[in-house]
Order: structure tokens, then C-alpha cells, then sequence
């Protein structure tokens, strides 16, 4: 039942930036990982960034030097940065996450999806 709620696409210009938050649609969950996806029409969704819950991050090649992925514990958002955005980062981005209440058991959830158009 707990959500992930994703904000900050948009339609960017070539070279332009924006910022992805994901965050818990409910009080009292923490995120222990999670990874930001993408999925273009026709083609298969890739991994983006990913970052764990000591905040080490990976990134797709593809993204490698333009994205950067982070974490507010404090307001259990995550975040990611795109920067120098090119036409072929038109996507959906869905961001997806492990949530845990305390110590307790962990769910994944996924963001409803939010769309990012990279064209002058």
C-alpha cells in the first residue's frame, strides 16, 4: 500500500538539467535501496543509477559523469540529478525502492512514473 511518489520531470532543451525526487508516500518508512529506471516507447527499461543504503552508487554507462543519484535520509527522498541531457534520455522514469518500517520486513515499490522530453 505505501507508495512512491515522484516529481521534477519535464521538458528540458538539449543540455538542460533537471531533478527527480522520489519519496515514501507514507510516514515512518525508510528507503534502504533504490535505483532510478527508464523506459523509452519500444524499447526494453534500463537501469539508470542506483544507490544503496550506505549510499554507494552505480550508474549505466550510458549515464556515467551526466546523472547523479542521492539520498536526503532525513526526508527519505531520493534524488536524481540530470545534467547535460541529451535527446536519447527521453523516457519514462520510474524510480523503485526497498522500504522498511523500523527493522522490519522490507517491500519493493515503484513511482508512479513520471515523463522526462529532452528536445529543442
Amino acid at each position: 500500500q505505501v507508495q512512491l511518489v515522484e516529481s521534477g520531470g519535464g521538458l528540458v532543451q538539449p543540455g538542460g538539467s533537471l531533478r527527480l525526487s522520489c519519496a515514501a508516500s507514507e510516514s515512518g518508512f525508510s528507503i534502504v535501496v533504490a535505483g532510478w529506471y527508464r523506459q523509452a516507447p519500444g524499447k526494453q527499461r534500463e537501469l539508470a543509477a542506483r544507490i544503496s543504503s550506505d549510499s554507494r552508487t552505480n550508474y549505466a554507462d550510458s549515464v556515467k559523469g551526466r546523472f547523479t543519484i542521492s539520498r536526503d535520509n532525513a526526508k527519505n527522498t531520493v534524488y536524481l540529478q540530470m545534467n547535460s541531457l541529451k535527446p536519447e534520455d527521453t523516457a519514462v522514469y520510474y524510480c523503485n525502492a526497498d522500504l522498511r518500517r523500523g527493522f522490519g520486513p522490507t517491500s519493493s515499490s515503484w513511482g508512479q512514473g513520471t515523463q522526462v522530453t529532452v528536445s529543442s
